[in-house]
């Protein structure tokens, strides 16, 4: 059995999507299309665009969301998965390469979502940092310590056997991360985010986003996906729906969702969009299963 992966916030890089533009009809297609959707150029923006371009979220988001989501669909019948998954972000573009979402409508979606966290990152000054090196459920009691103290923090993203990133208010992470270091982590590096994201401070987002998600029509997808919230598979549209909105608060099981996918059949892993982030984490996670990209 095939998984599809797709990759989240963090896989953009400059000139993304131009090979597939120019490499194909129907890529150039979505890719005209987004455009009008929008109301933008977004090609413009993913084709010549410096990194402090796409870093801000509300750009981001929708572009890392095109390039996943043209490069499972431009493979045409060749794109057969019998599972899907995605880290943050990718889970909306696993749900659209899955046809639970139509194309419009999960690009509107990521559009929605990004200003949305956007305007969280704008309220308050938060941040991510990756811990390198420690036991979960040490990372779980010291975020929970610091957040007791008045300082919110959080496991945000499971990512692989010994990497948990940590979210929440400036002051927050940087004491968690003084403590975990101390506590024995190999590293604690503060990423180059512009919010806390998979944390209770996205709460305004979530609100937001949930009345979208009310407004927009999903489909049972072709193959069930593994989502974020509880690393289950899923079919059913309103359950999807739900942990869709769950997402922006809660923590990003990806370690025990590709547990559960190998558990389930799967047998050879697919990373689509940007980056080959997910390759890396596959590795760490289970060096014996096979893992490929395509873009």
């Amino acid at each position: 059995m095939t998984a599809y992966l797709f990759p989240g916030q963090g896989a953009q890089f400059p000139g993304m999507g131009k090979d597939l533009y120019e490499g194909s009809a129907l890529s150039k297609g979505y890719f005209d299309k987004a455009d009008e959707i929008l109301g933008f150029g977004i090609t413009k923006l993913m084709f010549e665009g410096t990194d402090e371009d796409l870093r801000q979220t509300k750009v981001t988001q929708p572009c890392v969301f095109l390039h996943s989501v043209i490069s499972a669909l431009a493979k045409g019948d060749e794109f057969k998965p019998d599972m899907v998954a995605g880290h943050s972000l990718g889970e909306l573009s696993a749900l659209t390469a899955a046809g639970a979402l139509s194309f419009e409508d999960g690009l509107k979606l990521v559009a929605k979502r990004a200003s949305a966290m956007q305007k969280c990152c704008e309220s308050q000054k938060s941040t991510m940092a990756a811990i390198v090196g420690l036991e979960d459920s040490v990372i779980e009691k010291v975020c929970a310590d610091v957040t007791a103290g008045g300082d919110t923090v959080v496991a945000a993203n499971y990512n692989c056997p010994g990497q948990v990133v940590i979210s929440g208010t400036e002051p927050g992470v940087d004491k968690a991360s003084e403590l975990l270091t101390a506590a024995g982590a190999k590293r604690a590096i503060k990423l180059q985010v512009s919010g806390a994201f998979h944390s209770p401070l996205m709460e305004p987002a979530k609100v937001e986003l949930a009345e979208a998600i009310a407004a927009t029509t999903f489909n049972t997808p072709v193959c069930p996906v593994y989502q974020n919230v509880d690393a289950m598979p899923h079919t059913n549209p309103d359950e999807i729906k739900a942990n869709l909105i769950a997402q922006l608060t809660s923590s990003v099981r990806w370690t025990k969702s590709v547990q559960n996918m190998i558990a389930d059949g799967a047998v050879e892993f697919v990373e689509c969009g940007p980056g080959n982030v997910l390759q890396g984490l596959m590795r760490k996670i289970d060096r014996g299963v096979k893992c490929c990209h395509i873009a």
